[in-house]
């Protein structure tokens, strides 16, 4: 009888902790996808409108630029990939790697909010003016997240192998892109994208934390890329200007300098010009001297 008991109790009590941890696994990202994402084409044609033909307007920039950055809005707020403040710190970074360079007075870092209110190019322009920024940065963003349960957390139908096994697979992967656009015209003068890509493995208990962790940490890594790669294509957009002058008209506002980016033909005239002044004060010189000594010669003669 008492051995009867012992196995109904033990078989009560495997059932309940296998009911548990069913349980607790429902309430889980076990085997679960999730995505935040917003859209630059959303955001500046928000019905759907066709993009218009390319216009013969070429962009004036007079430098030193005051530039704005800032997130394209998500489609919906529970969408945010990030809080405000994090996003914020990230813009922060991007304007401090920036910041040491000639041709840019100031940069503005916009909370998204602004561009929730009125969207598209208009909108765009709107948060310009408020601002006062002659150039745009937008940066959209994809992110995915993925919590996968491995062979292993076949364990989990205890309530100790959840706490203890890392049965479960938790992948983040995160794309964001720079788009710079020029207020005026509205033309897109660069991009630069930025990716990356989280992996890491976690009890049941842990998953959710770790996915969490995960959606900061690869966000912040994207960014970095996408910096680096935004510093790379500024280099090459200054390239193209002198190969292809049509692109934009670029000056210097009065009394700004002029060093740094675009300044290389200015320097370059400069140096010409210095080189003219060269060689006509080596003329100069060379017609003096040669003055002198026919002077000095002619002085030989009326002594002789």
């Amino acid at each position: 009888m008492t051995q009867r008991y012992t196995s109904i109790v033990l078989a009560l009590s495997l059932l309940f902790l296998a009911g548990c941890s069913a349980l607790w696994q429902l309430g889980e990202p076990y085997g679960t996808r999730d995505g935040v994402s917003s859209s630059l084409v959303d955001y500046l044609y928000p019905k759907g409108e066709v993009p218009p033909e390319p216009t013969e307007s070429i962009p004036r920039l007079s430098l030193p630029l005051r530039v704005g950055i800032a997130f394209v809005p998500a489609r919906n707020a529970s969408d945010a990939a990030i809080s405000e403040a994090t996003k914020t710190d990230l813009l922060g970074n991007v304007k401090t790697a920036f910041m040491d360079r000639d041709y840019i007075a100031h940069i503005e870092v916009i909370p998204d909010t602004y561009l929730r209110s009125s969207k598209g190019f208009e909108g765009m322009q709107q948060v310009a003016r408020l601002y006062g920024v002659d150039v745009m940065a937008l940066v959209s963003y994809d992110q995915v997240s993925v919590s996968e349960d491995r062979k292993s957390s076949f364990l989990y139908w205890t309530i100790v192998g959840a706490y203890v096994i890392k049965g479960t697979g938790n992948e983040v992967q995160t794309f964001v892109d720079t788009a710079v656009f020029d207020v005026a015209t509205r033309k897109l003068l660069f991009r630069a994208p930025g990716t990356d890509q989280f992996q890491s493995n976690s009890t049941a208990v842990e998953s959710a934390e770790t996915i969490r962790r995960g959606r900061n940490t690869s966000f912040t890594a994207a960014v970095d890329d996408m910096t680096g790669n935004l510093l790379g294509e500024l280099d090459r957009f200054e390239l193209r200007l002198k190969e292809e002058p049509q692109l934009a008209e670029v000056s210097w506002k009065d009394g700004s300098g002029g060093g740094g980016m675009f300044g290389g033909p200015m320097l370059l005239m400069l140096l010409l010009f210095g080189v003219r002044r060269r060689k006509h004060a080596a003329i100069a010189v060379t017609a003096v001297e040669q003055g002198a000594r026919g002077r000095t010669r002619a002085t030989r003669l009326r002594r002789s």
